[in-house]
């Protein structure tokens, strides 16, 4: 299939971007959201998208042009009309996403792909509802889409393989790294690797084993990573940790501290990451940007001193 009209379901931080890097790439592009006050705040999401696209790719006049390309809208019905892939990036709540799926499900053409990007639910616990089991599967990005980026694509058991192949070069035609997943994996090949990473070291902290500094420097020093575990963090958004930690914690007793560390110094503070200037690091000049931050030592003592 030869996919030409996308839909984004969810113009939150990373629908937008969704939004923006498949526009940004010549595609037509729709972004849907459930209300007027959701839309105006994707439209703003997408005008912050512009001088990044414009420095990242050094093409600003582009970067403009994708931004007045991007229909955005409150009408689920006219977002789907024609569409030949629907991706889903709306809230991490089965609830929310099966009522979803069964209202897209008389709304979109027979043609329509769907994909899920979520990160924590699995393709067939939607299947049944999305009225096209065998066109549904899961398209997982990480956030700051624009990057040097993956697209998981994971389908389920009835998945027709002709639509993980069609959405496979969908992820390459926006300028992903297309990524198979083979079977259903609940983390795909990112989140499987990453997210025990980011939960060590949150325990370090959370535990008073080491501070953030010190376990972000370990890391970058004895791995030649470029960012430490709390700089990805940072990225990710602590809202998001702080949903995955309460989630770990009633299998892993161990987060229930990281949990409470999260809630209470950063979530309860607004202090949420890069999409709000502050998380574990104060933006735009975080400290790991510091030249000679992995190799910075503690002070050393006068002589004088005793």
């Amino acid at each position: 299939m030869d996919i030409k009209n996308v839909t984004v379901a969810g113009a939150g931080v990373l629908g937008s971007q969704i939004a923006f890097q498949a526009a940004f790439f010549g595609f037509k592009v729709t972004l849907y959201d459930i209300n007027d006050e959701a839309v105006k705040a994707g439209r703003e999401k997408l005008q912050k998208l512009v001088p990044i696209y414009a420095d990242y790719f050094n093409n600003e006049k582009l970067a403009q042009e994708t931004l007045n390309k991007i229909k955005i809208t409150s009408d689920l019905e006219a977002s789907l009309k024609d569409s030949d892939l629907m991706i889903e990036a709306i809230p991490e709540l089965f609830n929310i996403k099966v009522d979803f799926y069964k209202s897209v499900a008389n709304l979109a053409p027979e043609k329509t792909i769907f994909a899920t990007n979520s990160s924590t639910m699995m393709p067939s616990q939607f299947r049944e509802d999305t009225g096209r089991e065998e066109k549904f599967l899961a398209l997982h990005f990480a956030n700051e889409v624009w990057k040097n980026n993956t697209g998981e694509v994971m389908g389920h058991d009835r998945t027709h393989e002709q639509y993980v192949q069609d959405v496979l070069t969908f992820a390459a035609e926006i300028g992903m790294i297309p990524i198979h997943v083979k079977k259903e994996q609940p983390g795909y090949v990112l989140n499987s690797l990453l997210v025990p990473l980011l939960q060590a070291a949150e325990q370090l902290y959370a535990h008073g084993i080491a501070d953030i500094e010190t376990i972000d420097r370990t890391w970058m020093a004895a791995t030649g990573a470029p960012l430490g575990p709390f700089a990805i963090l940072d990225v990710v958004g602590l809202n998001t940790a702080y949903n995955i930690a309460t989630a770990s914690a009633s299998a892993n007793p161990a987060m229930h501290a990281v949990a409470e560390m999260l809630k209470k110094e950063y979530v309860d503070k607004g202090n949420l990451g890069t999409s709000t200037g502050e998380g574990f690091y104060k933006y735009p000049n975080p400290s790991y940007r510091e030249e000679n931050f992995v190799k910075k030592t503690m002070k050393k003592r006068d002589k004088g001193d005793a």
